[in-house]
């Protein structure tokens, strides 16, 4: 191991500028989030086909794995900072998460119920462990980190991109279970890039285990300061975010539930002479993310103090969310009357809902870190990690109504959820500011 003093030149800069540690993980992550997406888009398909649920039953499973997910990734941070650390808890998450979708490959229900539970389990160890390491690659005030944390963003969504095409098309074309073991393959090129580039983590490992050591000696010489009034009002700021960002999830996770089934029976599927299958839409977001982002990096910079506040960013999302189901009213009203939808419908709804997804999501993760009292700052994290929880199990939940209500009336209700939130957000925007206590 480096000592601390020398982390930063010990990592090297032979990857764009940057530790040569953000490569490794970049891949890692990039074949973790193929694995996760990859069985995801087809997930509540396989369900309804090849287990025969309907589609009350599967959007309950649905919601409740994918829900899990982002709850089990709280115990996880946990884990690695009392108990294993974090580059065991990445690896030993990452083979959890092979060994899950290994044991979707096979056909009895059992094995169905219990891969989900291993990956649930392994994404738990691994996802937010593996963004601990890579800040943990540069040192205080190391400039290159938020540089450095864009180009792991995109490699995890080029992941989300190429696993649904990959997997999904195995899984529908080919054999489902393929498709569930195509995903387990992928977590393991992500393993054996970890592996492999264990050497290039050290330096990031050696300064957590000091920070870790320093604070576990902070904690035993003193007793924290109380949380002060300030505090308490930056705190309840955090939890207005968390109800905003868990409604918009809610939503904009439907692409692996309703909109999913969605395609699946009412898209037209062939296109231009092109044979598209429902789980390829999944990786439209990812696609827009990719496209998008830097625009919308370049956009904020520009406005300079006109760039809107952050709870008027939160408004801008649920708005965007609102207008991508209120888009899909009339699409889904031509499908009740038996026509086979264009698929340039749920395309235009998802680049409405990435315009969204690009102004809450990345402004979240910000902002709670600036609200937060440093030492519940994790705490804070997990929070705002529940919001995903939540979205996800509301996701699930709506994909129940599917086949039982009108499909302008279900994608009707959405939109005006939303888009009553957006009114209601735009009207607590300055009293969220005051609470905000000068944060920007």
């Amino acid at each position: 191991m480096t000592t601390p003093a020398t982390a930063t030149r010990a990592g090297g800069d032979g990857w764009f500028g940057h530790p040569r540690g953000l490569s490794t993980l970049f891949f890692t992550e990039m074949w973790e989030r193929f694995s996760y997406y990859g069985m995801r888009a087809f997930l509540i398909l396989y369900m309804v086909h090849v287990l025969h649920f309907d589609d009350q039953r599967a959007g309950q499973w649905y919601g409740t794995y994918t829900g899990s997910v982002w709850l089990a990734a709280i115990f996880g941070g946990v884990i690695a900072d009392r108990w294993l650390g974090h580059y065991k808890s990445v690896l030993l998450g990452g083979i959890i998460i092979a060994l899950g979708h290994f044991t979707l490959a096979f056909h009895p229900l059992p094995f169905f119920f219990a891969g989900l539970s291993l990956i649930v389990i392994g994404t738990g160890l691994l996802k937010p462990n593996v963004s601990t390491i890579v800040g943990a690659l540069y040192g205080e005030g190391d400039e290159r980190r938020d540089a450095g944390f864009t180009i792991f963003y995109m490699g995890i969504n080029f992941g989300a991109f190429i696993g649904p095409f990959i997997a999904g098309t195995l899984a529908q074309r080919v054999n489902w279970h393929l498709g569930f073991a195509c995903a387990g393959v992928g977590m393991t090129f992500g393993l054996i890039q970890y592996v492999l580039g264990r050497r290039r983590l050290e330096p990031a490992a050696a300064r957590l285990g000091v920070q870790r050591r320093r604070d576990a000696a902070t904690g035993k010489r003193e007793a924290a300061p109380p949380l002060t009034a300030k505090d308490w009002k930056r705190m309840a700021a955090v939890v207005f975010f968390f109800m905003v960002a868990s409604l918009f999830w809610g939503a904009y996770e439907q692409a692996g539930s309703t909109l999913n089934l969605f395609a699946d029976r009412y898209v037209n599927l062939h296109f231009l002479g092109i044979q598209l299958y429902a789980s390829w839409f999944v990786s439209i977001q990812a696609g827009f993310v990719i496209l998008l982002a830097p625009v919308f990096a370049w956009l904020w910079t520009r406005l300079g103090s006109r760039e809107p506040s952050s709870p008027a960013k939160f408004a801008i999302a649920m708005l965007f969310a609102g207008l991508a189901f209120a888009l899909l009213i009339p699409a889904g009203s031509l499908a009740e009357h038996g026509v086979k939808v264009t698929p340039l419908w749920l395309v235009g709804a998802y680049f409405l809902e990435e315009l969204g997804e690009l102004s809450l999501s990345p402004v979240g993760l910000s902002v709670v870190t600036k609200l937060a009292p440093p030492r519940i700052v994790g705490l804070m994290m997990g929070v705002w990690f529940l919001s995903n929880a939540l979205g996800n199990k509301l996701a699930g939940w709506v994909a129940e109504f599917m086949s039982s209500i009108p499909l302008t009336t279900l994608f009707g209700t959405v939109a005006a959820v939303c888009l009553s939130a957006a009114v209601i957000v735009v009207l607590l925007v300055k009293p969220v500011r005051k609470l905000m206590g000068g944060v920007k």
